[in-house]
């Protein structure tokens, strides 16, 4: 029980801390309203056109793509250092097929993106052409 005391006061000065930073702050910082810092932009500038801009989606695609494959990556380094010893203590077929299983299903998720335009930032000539020819 004496263990969860110490958990306590841990919990308790790292809530402590934040908020009594911001209710000093709170307390310390000058007030001076004005029309100018309630508008969408801070920066002095006067604002033009909308709030809402329209992304590329391509841009979250692009991210998803490299998660995807940044996580590949983090996982295939663990089995690489332990691979020998594995071989040598389960086998060949035990402990190279799963990693192609895995490997395989992110090159069939790759040439799928590839496939459907998921990973090419803008469209050739040829295919805007293409697109105009189909019905």
């Amino acid at each position: 029980m004496n263990e969860w005391i110490a958990v306590g006061a841990l919990a308790f000065v790292g809530l402590l801390i934040p908020v009594g930073m911001m209710a000093v702050s709170y307390l310390l910082r000058p007030s001076v309203p004005e029309t100018s810092k309630r508008a969408t932009y801070e920066s002095g500038e006067v604002p033009t056109g909308g709030t809402r801009i329209r992304f590329n989606i391509q841009y979250y695609m692009v991210a998803l793509l490299f998660l995807v494959f940044d996580i590949e990556t983090v996982l295939l380094f663990p089995w690489a250092v332990v691979y020998r010893d594995a071989v040598a203590e389960v086998g060949l077929a035990h402990a190279l097929g799963p990693m192609l299983v895995f490997v395989g299903i992110l090159v069939v998720g790759l040439a799928w993106a590839w496939r459907t335009g998921a990973v090419q930032w803008a469209k050739s000539p040829r295919q805007v052409e293409a697109e105009v020819d189909r019905p």
